[in-house]
């Protein structure tokens, strides 16, 4: 059986080592709990223990359901370091193996190890600016599956 080209163009861009959107907003608070819980009642944001996640589809794949993270993490949590900033960005990415030997061989500072977990595999960087960055390529069929309540 043979595969056209347009099948071969998309298999060689999904293993394209780049950032593929935002996946999630973290951010330092005096209170994450009381942060949680204004958000909730002022704007809505369907609320769990570690924030909120917000629910949009692919747009290579419209029948996906990806989802966005955002939460407020305890002022001066060491979940940051060793930026100073506060605030982190986690980039959803594909190929992150790839990506990683790219960013080593462009000199970027590699944090960790990449680990790996049910619902995807995660690494952390640094940019030019101090910013520790955290990047995931998700398995979002996890989220889905696990069900809860989500920001849409």
């Amino acid at each position: 059986m043979s595969t056209s080209k347009d099948e071969q163009s998309n298999s060689n861009a999904e293993l394209t080592p780049k950032v593929t959107g935002i996946g999630g907003i973290f951010f330092f608070s005096d209170n994450p709990k009381k942060s949680r819980e204004w958000y909730a009642q002022n704007l809505g944001l369907k609320t769990n223990e570690w924030g909120s996640s917000f629910e949009f589809r692919n747009a290579n794949n419209p029948q996906e359901i990806n989802y966005l993270q955002w939460s407020p993490f305890e002022k001066g949590s060491d979940y940051f370091k060793p930026s100073k900033k506060e605030f982190m960005i986690n980039y959803r990415v594909q190929n992150i193996e790839g990506l990683v030997n790219q960013l080593s061989q462009n000199g970027v500072t590699i944090v960790d190890e990449i680990v790996e977990y049910d619902y995807g595999k995660f690494v952390h960087i640094m940019d030019d600016e101090g910013n520790k960055i955290e990047l995931w390529e998700p398995k979002d069929h996890v989220f889905t599956e696990m069900g809860g309540e989500t920001t849409k």
